[in-house]
């Protein structure tokens, strides 16, 4: 399997964001790469630090790798429905709804990672089972129209944009 990053007209607005801030290249090895970043940013953390927020009401660092491992599995899952071709029109999520529910800070910092890295092993085997017409299948998830392509890349370029926000607002205050 060798995914190439979708054009435009495979998306809505809603995703362009997470779509131009992703990587191009091979998905599997950029997958890949991104979960060794991971690993190794949270790995290097205290449990004191997993509990940091860089201002009242954000979330702490257990919660952004909480919600990593959330939108993981929301997006292969729709991916995995894209895939199958099953056209259902697929809701979005709250993602502070989510957040408040996990309670990631009452988990510790190697429980949650554990999870993230099981999400992202899930979603790669996902990946390398589909066969290549099913890329190209299109839905409609969160009210906009999507093929399946795009998912791998919505993938990194979400946790892209959370890996960017932890070394700019919460690294500097550790």
């Amino acid at each position: 399997m060798s995914l190439r990053k979708p054009d435009p007209s495979e998306y809505g607005d809603a995703y362009a964001h997470y779509l131009e801030v992703a990587p191009s290249g091979d998905a599997l090895a950029l997958h890949q790469a991104q979960t060794e970043e991971v690993s190794m940013l949270f790995r290097g953390l205290t449990e004191a630090q997993g509990g940091y927020r860089y201002a009242p009401g954000k979330w702490s660092l257990k919660d952004l790798l909480q919600h990593l491992a959330d939108a993981e599995r929301i997006f292969a899952y729709r991916c995995l429905r894209l895939g199958r071709a099953d056209a259902t029109p697929l809701p979005g999520f709250e993602e502070d709804d989510y957040a408040a529910a996990a309670r990631a800070d009452s988990h510790s910092l190697a429980d949650l990672l554990a999870d993230f890295m099981a999400a992202r092993q899930a979603s790669l085997t996902l990946f390398r089972s589909l066969p290549d017409p099913a890329w190209g299948n299109r839905g409609n998830t969160s009210g906009k129209s999507i093929t399946a392509r795009c998912i791998p890349y919505v993938i990194l370029g979400h946790a892209d944009h959370h890996l960017k926000v932890i070394r700019e607002r919460y690294l500097p205050g550790l």
